[in-house]
Parts: structure tokens; C-alpha cells; sequence
């Protein structure tokens, strides 16, 4: 890492942001819908619909999570709720169908000092994976909407379709 560190953005050299060649999204947030937004939600099985809507009530109870109107503009995606083998669970964010939608290689992923401070800590790596998706690509300011995510008392996010879980920053 050390003899190709030019070849990653630590803040004060950026050499993959090139200014100009910022990446632009588009999503179609207009009537009609591309199918695979307005899909069927979710179904459960039967014995696990009493489970999830008590899990539910509790999130509800404890302001985690809130009740919106048919009409309310929501800036975010669907809410999926992860159950475990062990039978707890945990509620984020599902990307598989706006996944289809963004290249995945542009993705933007965190800059490789932030990935390397996060692991710091960490007491076993298997495999970290240099080459691959980190592009550093900027990002327009008019195409930051679409990759915020509102995180009400730490709510994580899940990113199902990528190997890596990430957390998206402004910066």
C-alpha cells in the first residue's frame, strides 16, 4: 500500500476526484414508476406477522420509527426488518432496487484513511479488497439527495447488494 498510495485519496492529494467528472444520477421519481420501484411489498409468512407487528409497535413506542400519511413525501427507501436465526432482528434500509438503477462500480465508498481508521480496532480481518470499488468518484451536489440517508437514533444502514456494509458521509 505504501509504494501505491498516490493511487488512493487520502484528503490532500485528491487523485480520484478529478474536478469535472463528477457523477451525475438520475432516478425516475415521476409517475409512472419504473417497475421494479412499484413492486408488491414484502410478504411474511402467517406465524411471523404477529412477531414483526409487535416489533413494530415497540419501534413505534419508542419513537425509532414513526407512522407517515399515503401523502407525505418520505426521502429515503424502503424499510426492511432483518430477522436472525437467533430471533432478533434489526431494521434497514433496502438498496436491491435502486441498485438496478446506479452503476456499482461509481457507488461512492468511503476514502481509504476513514476505512483503514475504522479497522483499527478490529481484532480479525478475512479479506480487505483494495482494488475493487474504491473509485472515489464525486458526486454532484444535485445527485447528493438521492444517496442521503436520515439516520433517526442510529438506525443502520444495509446495503444488501454490495460485499461491503458502508456507511455514506458528506464530504
Amino acid at each position: 500500500m505504501r509504494k501505491n498510495r498516490k493511487s488512493f485519496d487520502i484528503g490532500e492529494e485528491p487523485l480520484g476526484m478529478i474536478r469535472g467528472h463528477d457523477i451525475e444520477l438520475y432516478l425516475n421519481m415521476e409517475k409512472p414508476y419504473p417497475p421494479i420501484l412499484r413492486g408488491p411489498a414484502y410478504t411474511e409468512i402467517l406465524e411471523n406477522s404477529k412477531k414483526i407487528e409487535k416489533h413494530i409497535n415497540e419501534l413505534l413506542d419508542i419513537a425509532l420509527i414513526r407512522n407517515i400519511g399515503h401523502n407525505q413525501i418520505v426521502e429515503g427507501t424502503t424499510p426492511v426488518l432483518i430477522t436472525w436465526h437467533v430471533g432478533k432482528s434489526r431494521l434497514c434500509a433496502d438498496f436491491i432496487a435502486l441498485n438496478n438503477y446506479t452503476k456499482a462500480d461509481m457507488y461512492p465508498i468511503t476514502r481509504i484513511h476513514k476505512a483503514l481508521g475504522n479497522s483499527a480496532k478490529v481484532k480479525y480481518i478475512t479479506k480487505m479488497d483494495f482494488i475493487k470499488g474504491f473509485c472515489q468518484n464525486g458526486v454532484k451536489i444535485s445527485s447528493m439527495k438521492l444517496l442521503r440517508i436520515i439516520w433517526h437514533m442510529s438506525i443502520p444502514k444495509c446495503h444488501l447488494a454490495s460485499r461491503v456494509n458502508q456507511t455514506i458521509y458528506k464530504g
